[in-house]
C-alpha cells in the first residue's frame, strides 16, 4: 500500500514511542462515525472501596451512579458561601478561568476551584469523593479538572450533548478512558432547573466527530460548542435505544459519571437556580500526551499536566 493510499484515520492511529496509538480517531473528514468502547468501565472491585459491587455493576452498565448524602448539609452551606464569595470578587470574575454567560453576565463556570480555593480543595482531596473514584479506575488518581457550575434561576444556559472524552482525547490527550467525573450538588435538582440528563450505557459507543479542530478552539468551546458535537442522527438513534434519564436529587448529593457518557442539560428557566461542584479524575496510568486532534493542548486550568496523586 503506498503513502497515497493511507486513509486520514490510519494516519490518525499511527503512533511513536511518546504518543500511543489512536484508539478513538475524531475530528474526521467525512462521516461522523460509531466506535465501540476498546477500555473497561470499571478498573477496581468492591473489595477495594466503599462502593459495593451491586453499585460497581449499575455503574459498569449505565455509565453512572447516583449518590444520595454524599456530603452534609453543612458542608453544602459552607460552599454555598464560598461560591457565592468566588462569583463575586471582581478578580475572579476578570480571571480567564471565569466564564461568564453573554447575556445575563451572571457567572457560568469557575474553573480549576481545587487550586484557587481552599474550600474546594478540601473536597477534591476527601477521601469519600477520591476513594470512590480510585475504586471505578482501579489506580490512583489525579485532578485532570476542577470547576465549579452555575444555572441561576430564570436565565441559566444549557449545556449541549457531547462526550467528555471526545473533547479530553482530542484537545487535552487523555488516551483511554480511564477517567470519571464527580458531580456534587449544591442546590436540589428538579427535573425542570436544567440538571444532568444521561443516555444510559451510552459511555460503552464513542462517537467520532467531523471538523477540524480551530486553533484556540476553548475560547469559543467554554460558552458554545462547535467542533467535537455529536452527528444529531447519532444522537437521535441513542436515545431511541438507550433513553434519557433526567437525574433530581437533592442538595449534597453526587452523581458519578463515566467520561464517554453522552450527556447534556437544560436551559433554567425556573425561579430555582442550580450549582454544582465538578471534579474529574483520571488514572494516573492514563496520563495525557500530546492532543490527538489539535494542534495544541488547551491551558492547563482545563486538562492539567500536573499528574500528582490526590488524596
Amino acid at each position: 500500500m503506498t503513502t497515497d493510499a493511507i486513509s486520514k484515520t490510519e494516519t490518525q492511529t499511527q503512533h511513536t514511542a511518546d504518543q500511543p496509538a489512536d484508539l478513538y480517531p475524531t475530528r474526521v473528514e467525512g462521516p461522523a462515525s460509531e466506535i465501540p468502547r476498546q477500555d473497561k468501565v470499571v478498573w477496581g472491585s468492591a473489595a477495594d472501596g466503599p462502593l459495593e459491587q451491586e453499585h460497581l455493576d449499575g455503574f459498569d452498565r449505565n455509565g453512572y451512579l447516583a449518590i444520595e448524602d454524599l456530603v452534609t448539609p453543612a458542608e453544602v452551606e459552607e460552599f454555598r458561601a464560598e461560591l457565592r464569595r468566588m462569583s463575586t470578587d471582581p478578580v475572579i470574575r476578570a480571571d480567564e478561568r471565569t466564564i461568564i454567560e453573554g447575556a445575563s453576565q451572571e457567572v457560568r463556570t469557575i474553573f480549576e476551584v481545587h487550586r484557587s480555593s481552599e474550600v474546594f480543595a478540601r473536597i477534591a482531596s476527601d477521601p469519600r469523593v477520591v476513594g470512590r473514584a480510585r475504586q471505578i479506575l482501579g489506580s490512583d488518581v489525579y485532578i485532570h479538572q476542577s470547576r465549579v457550575n452555575l444555572k441561576p434561576g430564570f436565565g441559566g444556559g444549557d449545556f449541549a450533548w457531547h462526550s467528555d472524552f471526545e473533547t479530553w482525547h482530542a484537545e487535552d490527550g487523555l488516551p483511554r478512558m480511564r477517567t470519571v467525573s464527580i458531580s456534587i450538588s449544591l442546590t436540589d435538582n428538579y427535573s425542570f432547573n436544567g440538571p444532568l440528563m444521561i443516555m444510559p450505557g451510552t459511555h460503552k459507543t464513542y462517537v467520532s466527530c467531523t471538523g477540524k479542530t480551530p486553533n484556540d478552539n476553548y475560547k469559543a468551546s467554554l460558552v458554545m460548542q462547535n467542533a467535537g458535537t455529536p452527528d444529531e442522527d447519532i444522537l437521535t438513534r441513542m436515545a431511541d435505544e438507550h433513553g434519557i434519564d433526567v437525574l433530581a436529587g437533592k442538595s449534597g448529593s453526587a452523581i458519578m459519571f463515566d467520561c464517554n457518557c453522552m450527556h447534556g442539560s437544560n436551559g433554567n428557566i425556573s425561579p430555582y437556580p442550580r450549582s454544582n461542584i465538578f471534579l474529574v479524575f483520571n488514572s494516573v496510568e492514563n496520563t495525557a500526551v500530546e492532543p490527538f486532534a489539535a494542534d495544541s493542548a488547551r491551558p492547563t486550568f482545563l486538562g492539567t499536566r500536573d499528574f500528582t496523586p490526590v488524596g
